[in-house]
């Protein structure tokens, strides 16, 4: 019963995840950086840095529920 609800929440969130990634700015990645573009060290504001924040945080709690579904 808590594996399933667990895998339920890790799919949840990875589905949100794909959604946060795509929404993100285009062209502001690890590609601009090989390719010398002078936006790679802009600030990010608004949006963009709500995206970010969003990004970093629920990789962290996906990572998180994955170690917690190997123990359980």
């Amino acid at each position: 019963m808590v594996s399933s609800i667990i895998s339920i929440i890790q799919i949840i969130l990875a589905i949100i995840l794909i959604i946060v990634v795509l929404l993100q700015q285009k062209g502001s990645g690890l590609g601009a950086a090989f390719g010398g573009s002078g936006s790679v060290y802009t600030t990010r504001r608004g949006v963009d840095k709500v995206l970010f924040q969003a990004t970093i945080v629920i990789s962290i709690l996906f990572f998180l529920i994955a170690l917690i579904n190997l123990v359980v």
